[in-house]
C-alpha cells in the first residue's frame, strides 16, 4: 500500500513538473504587451577611448499600458541589436522566451508596487566582460509567477534607434600589468642566476 502511495506520488510531481516545463515553453514574446513600459537609456563616456562606460536609465509604466495589475516586478536587460546578433546564434532572438538568447545581459530589478507606476531613474555601470557591440536596454514587467507580461525597450519595434556601442576592454588594472612585468623581470632573473650557479658548480667540479 505504501509502495502505491510513494507511486503514485511520484507520478503526479512528474506530471506536475512536465505541465509546468510545457507552459513555459509555450509563453510568446509576441504574447507580451508591447510598450507597456517607457524606457530610456542616455549612454555616456567617463574614460578614455571609444565605447560606453555607463548609462543612465528610466523607465516608468505606460499611461496606455492594460496589464499594469499583473505587475509583481520589472526586470531591465542589456540587448543586443540585430548589427551585433549577425552570424552570433548564440545571440539569437527567438520568439519562444525560454529560447531568446537576445538580452542575456541583467541589469537591475525592483519589486513593483502601483506607487513606482511613475518609475525609477538611476545610472548603470557596464560590467567589464560586456563583449564589444551594439546594445538597447528592454524592460519586462513579470507576474507573481515570474513571467513576462509586458515590455517596453530604449529603441523602437525594428530596433534601429537610439542604439550605441560597447568597447569591450580587457579587465585588467594598471596595478596587474605592474606587477606582471615585475613577475616577467624577476623570473628572467632568476633564470639568469640559475644558469650562473650551474656554471659555477661545472667549473668546480672540473677543478677538482
Amino acid at each position: 500500500m505504501a509502495i502505491h502511495k510513494i507511486l503514485f506520488a511520484s507520478l503526479l510531481i512528474c506530471l506536475l513538473i512536465q505541465s509546468s516545463h510545457a507552459a513555459t515553453k509555450e509563453r510568446l514574446f509576441s504574447d507580451l504587451e508591447k510598450s507597456a513600459l517607457e524606457v530610456t537609456a542616455t549612454p555616456s563616456r567617463v574614460g578614455e577611448g571609444v565605447g560606453v562606460d555607463k548609462l543612465s536609465i528610466t523607465w516608468k509604466v505606460s499611461s496606455t499600458a492594460t496589464k499594469e495589475p499583473e505587475f509583481k516586478a520589472i526586470k531591465v536587460k542589456l540587448c543586443y541589436a540585430p548589427a551585433s546578433q549577425v552570424d552570433r546564434p548564440w545571440r539569437k532572438t527567438e520568439n519562444e522566451l525560454f529560447k531568446d538568447k537576445s538580452c542575456p545581459h541583467k541589469i537591475s530589478s525592483w519589486s513593483y508596487d502601483p506607487a513606482m507606476k511613475a518609475g525609477q531613474s538611476f545610472d548603470y555601470t557596464l560590467e567589464r566582460d560586456i563583449p564589444t557591440g551594439t546594445y538597447f536596454v528592454r524592460a519586462y514587467a513579470v507576474d507573481t509567477k515570474d513571467h513576462e507580461v509586458a515590455f517596453g525597450q530604449s529603441t523602437n519595434e525594428d530596433k534601429t534607434t537610439n542604439l550605441f556601442s560597447v568597447q569591450a576592454i580587457s579587465g585588467r588594472h594598471k596595478s596587474l600589468d605592474i606587477a606582471s612585468v615585475c613577475f616577467s623581470v624577476f623570473s628572467v632573473v632568476a633564470l639568469l642566476v640559475f644558469f650562473v650557479n650551474e656554471k659555477r658548480k661545472a667549473k668546480i667540479e672540473q677543478s677538482e
